[in-house]
Formats: C-alpha cells, sequence, structure tokens
C-alpha cells in the first residue's frame, strides 16, 4: 500500500509502501469522535462563543472544513458501514455531574480546553447529519480517549472487532489520543485524513505525519472505501 509523503515523519523517510491491510468487515468498526454540535454548528457552542469575543474570523476555515469536507465525508463512511452491515460507533465529550466534576483534568483546564457539555444538553448531541441510530454504540467520556475511562475497548472486543476506522475531531487531540491507545491496547487503526479537523491546519497535519505508519495508517476517504471494498 502506497504512503502519501506528506504523512512520513523523520522515522520512515524514504519508506514509500507498507504492506497491504487485511480487514474482516464483520470485525471492522467506524469510530466517529466528538462530532458534536457545541464543536460544529454555528448557532451554538465553540462557533457562538467565538463571534461573541470577536474571534469569529480565526475559526471560520476550520468550520469550513467541518462543514464542506469533514461531515459529508464520514456520512459517506457511515452510509457505508450501515448498507454491508458493519458496526458504526460513537465517542462524544458528555458528563454526567450537573457541576461538571467528573471531568478530568484535560476537560477542565483553561480556555478551549475547559468543556463543559452535560450529558443531556443540545450542544452534546451529535450534528443531526451524523445522528446515531437506536442500535449504534456511544460512549460518553470526561477524557481524550475514547477507550480510556470507557467501557469502548470492551465493547469492541465482545463484538469481535480488531480494527477500527477513526474519524472526528480534533485531530490533535481527541483523534490522536484515541488512536494512539487503541493502537497500544492492539487494535489495527485507520485515521481518516479527511474526516478529521484541527482548528489549524498546520496541527492536523503535524498530528497526522507523527501518527502514520506507526500509530495507524492515514488514508483519505476514497483510499479507506478502496480498502474496504477489497475487506472480506
Amino acid at each position: 500500500m502506497k504512503i502519501n509523503p506528506k504523512y512520513v515523519s523523520f522515522y520512515y523517510q524514504g519508506m514509500e509502501e507498507v504492506p497491504d491491510m487485511e480487514l474482516d468487515k464483520k470485525k471492522t468498526a467506524l469510530l466517529v469522535i466528538d462530532m458534536q454540535k457545541e464543536f460544529v454548528n454555528r448557532d451554538c457552542g465553540d462557533y457562538l462563543k467565538a463571534k461573541e469575543a470577536g474571534d469569529e474570523e480565526r475559526w471560520i476555515p476550520y468550520h469550513d472544513r467541518l462543514d464542506q469536507v469533514v461531515v459529508p465525508n464520514i456520512r459517506r463512511l457511515i452510509d457505508y458501514f450501515r448498507e454491508n452491515d458493519m458496526e458504526v460507533t460513537y465517542g462524544r465529550i458528555a458528563c454526567l455531574k450537573e457541576n461538571g466534576r467528573d471531568r478530568s483534568r484535560v476537560q477542565s483546564t483553561y480556555g478551549w480546553n475547559n468543556i463543559y457539555l452535560p450529558i443531556n444538553s443540545r450542544e452534546a448531541e451529535m450534528v443531526d447529519e451524523l445522528a446515531p441510530l437506536p442500535d449504534e454504540i456511544v460512549v460518553n467520556k470526561t477524557t481524550d480517549s475514547v477507550s480510556l475511562g470507557t467501557n469502548y475497548t470492551q465493547l469492541l472486543h465482545n463484538m469481535g472487532i480488531d480494527t477500527v476506522v477513526v474519524t472526528g475531531i480534533v485531530t490533535d487531540q481527541c483523534v490522536a489520543s484515541s488512536v494512539r491507545v487503541l493502537a497500544d491496547q492492539g487494535f489495527q487503526i485507520i485515521c481518516v485524513e479527511d474526516c478529521c479537523a484541527a482548528p489549524d491546519m498546520e496541527l492536523h497535519d503535524m498530528e497526522l505525519k507523527i501518527m502514520n505508519i506507526l500509530y495507524c495508517n492515514v488514508l483519505s476517504t476514497d483510499e479507506t472505501l478502496e480498502v474496504l471494498k477489497t475487506a472480506k
């Protein structure tokens, strides 16, 4: 399988290919991370806060990418997984305590990472375009990683999953943390680069460059669908 030279770190310079991935559709799950109204919609949450603070301009490219690239591509993958009776799973940030006391340190720190999303709030919901079906697993987390401090890994093991296709936001925080932990737990990971985003494209590209080959295979949506179509 060809490696995108854009995502090759120092350790792997000179490498042009890695072995083809061997996938079993029954053992492959899609993971959609934090595609919540708080972070994606423009009528509430982060975008509205930035607008009210006079900081809207800086966030427009990020939200344009979410609207024009990330959401449509994740939708393509969701449709493919559902049509092929494959598992679609979700991880979302949501605190159980009304006062947010149960949040981890990384989600109760300063500035943008002081994230308060009560579990039943509108802002904690997945965006309508990517909303889960009643039978699809949604893991609530107060950590960056979907599998750290939750039962997500146990659920994957129960279902016989060995490969996870990772999508969502933000690339350099919750996506990266989830990829690393899942890889350390023994799962084969695809991180879909045009199904992820960070507020700054430099952060996005650098994180993918760091993770590629070692922790995951960084592929585009088109490449991911091609790999899935060859799976048994």
